[in-house]
């Protein structure tokens, strides 16, 4: 199959290095990928960048890679094509990332889904947490995942076993978008076990790599992976975790992008949860609801619905009305005077209240006496 040169130089580049590479996209950014390719190929680069792709510019792999991905009906996604997220990317730009070697936009993404990637960054949030969920981190992650799903929003995580994977299924299950980032190639279903549902991501939603095909996930790529995440969403919200873990590493990545972080407050006494109540003592959103996160990455004026409290039988009394009903007795009637005594309120004051308990179903008069009416 033939491939145009340029998506065979952007190919070429993503491989040569270990992603992210300033030094590739610097001079991506000077001369052009075409350019940029031959001289690499060439070693006709710094000493910095020379060292970087020694070991491998002379694998040249780009036309099998984009073979590979094309077979699986994928593309690559670079900086010259409209679907670039480019304005999710600029966070890359932060000075809070200066420091961080592998703070860096990618240079490529291989891609495969119908989703649109620009679509998606522009309304999405990242749900993570650990491999070992509990019941209630499971049943939490798929309640926000359905409920981002029915409002389109984007759920993003990286298709671990755990809550990334409940949260996957759920969006899907509520015909949303949702979005797996890989730690590999994007032709290695990892973990194996979820091949059956990465495939059904890549069908409806969108499979995600900065590594070429054949690239085995490695402890490293989790971690770069996850900075990944954490940008396309404009919140990260972290479901149930430990307090060292992935799902920490990618809320600190989103909190050096700029974007908001929240976390599911859990059981004090659960593990799995300490990671979240940590995130929250260090000014983490509290996220109980799908609502909750709309509000966070929704457009101005986006409100979530106001959360609707439980109605007891004295919510909407006046105080008078309530101050006369706490001083009926437990178990006998009472006059209006007595009343009038245990309340505080003079005794032609508690005559008026009395008539709209009693309207209320609150109390029954008996007698020129008042008593308390058990529910039932």
């Amino acid at each position: 199959m033939s491939h145009d040169a340029g998506r065979l130089a952007w190919a070429y580049l993503s491989r040569v290095a270990e992603p992210p590479c300033e030094e590739i996209a610097a001079l991506v950014g000077e001369v052009g990928p075409l350019e940029a390719a031959r001289r690499v190929a060439r070693g006709e680069v710094s000493l910095a960048l020379a060292q970087r792709t020694a070991a491998r510019r002379d694998i040249d792999a780009a036309a099998a890679d984009l073979d590979v991905l094309h077979r699986r009906g994928g593309r690559l996604i670079t900086p010259d094509d409209d679907e670039w997220p480019a304005l999710a990317f600029v966070a890359f730009g932060g000075s809070a990332l200066r420091d961080k070697p592998q703070g860096r936009p990618p240079l490529a993404l291989w891609a495969i889904g119908p989703a649109r990637l620009d679509e998606i960054a522009d309304r999405a949030a990242a749900l993570v947490g650990t491999r070992a969920a509990s019941g209630y981190g499971e049943h939490v992650a798929a309640d926000l995942a359905a409920g981002l799903a029915e409002r389109d929003v984007a759920v993003v995580s990286g298709g671990a076993y755990g809550i990334d994977g409940v949260a996957h299924r759920a969006a899907m299950s509520t015909e949303g978008t949702t979005v797996a980032v890989l730690a590999g190639g994007i032709d290695i279903l990892y973990p194996a076990g979820h091949s059956a549902l990465l495939h059904r991501i890549s069908a409806t939603g969108l499979l995600l790599s900065e590594y070429p095909p054949g690239v085995r996930p490695a402890r490293h790529r989790f971690l770069t992976r996850n900075r990944l995440v954490a940008a396309l969403a404009a919140a990260t919200i972290v479901v149930e975790a430990g307090v060292r873990s992935g799902a920490a590493s990618t809320a600190a990545w989103a909190r050096a992008l700029g974007r908001l972080v929240g976390a599911v407050p859990g059981p004090v006494t659960s593990a799995a949860s300490a990671g979240c109540h940590t995130l929250l003592r260090g000014g983490a959103e509290v996220v109980t609801r799908a609502e909750d996160i709309v509000e966070l990455v929704g457009r101005a004026g986006e409100l979530a619905v106001e959360e609707s409290h439980p109605v007891g039988p004295l919510d909407g009394l006046s105080d008078a009305e309530r101050q006369v009903y706490e001083a009926l007795p437990a178990r006998r009637a009472a006059s209006a005077d007595e009343i009038a005594v245990a309340s505080g309120l003079p005794p032609t004051a508690v005559l008026g209240p009395l008539a709209m308990l009693e309207i209320a179903g609150l109390v029954r008069s008996q007698d020129g006496c008042w008593r308390l009416c058990r529910p039932g």
